[in-house]
């Protein structure tokens, strides 16, 4: 599944050439966090100054999923306030994505998710509406992990190559 956007503008001041969000769609699924590939997620602290941190983030049927557990930073952030945005480094383009993050509770969704990692080298198991496994991200604190997916708002994207612009998407 993917997504579709409202709108796609190019706000390129040189005039390249905008990416299609297709393509972006296609580098996220292809492209993984992972060594090489860095997903970053940033919220807002209580005092309204900003907090960054990687992640592992996957992107499956059209949102972006990752993993935290409850006394990191992140977490008590995303429950305080959901607006997040994640920022991936993919080749040829680097990319933003603004969106809403809640924590994801279904069972079928969360084995959808965990194999969706196991497949990508982690295989966390699903159990009473969180993930468990020998060990997670040094970020994502002790098991259970919370499982959270972010619905997209707004998309930018940079063309990493000389005819490649900018392109902004909003869902």
């Amino acid at each position: 599944m993917t997504i579709t956007p409202k709108s796609e503008e190019s706000i390129d001041a040189y005039n390249h050439n905008s990416t299609s969000w297709a393509e972006a769609e296609r580098l996220l699924q292809e492209h993984p966090a992972a060594p090489g590939n860095s997903y970053w997620l940033s919220t807002t602290n209580a005092d309204g100054t900003p907090h960054t941190t990687g992640i592992g983030a996957l992107w499956i049927d059209g949102r972006f999923y990752f993993v935290s557990g409850d006394g990191t930073r992140k977490s008590r952030n995303v429950a305080r306030d959901p607006h997040v945005v994640i920022s991936a480094g993919l080749p040829s383009l680097d990319l933003t994505v603004e969106g809403t993050a809640a924590r994801v509770t279904d069972e079928a969704k969360l084995q959808h998710i965990a194999e969706a990692y196991a497949a990508n080298g982690w295989g966390p198991t699903v159990r009473d509406g969180a993930f468990y496994h020998d060990y997670s991200a040094p970020t994502a604190g002790p098991p259970p992990w919370q499982v959270y997916e972010v619905t997209a708002t707004k998309a930018i994207g940079l063309g990493g190559s000389e005819t490649a612009g900018a392109t902004r998407w909003t869902f």
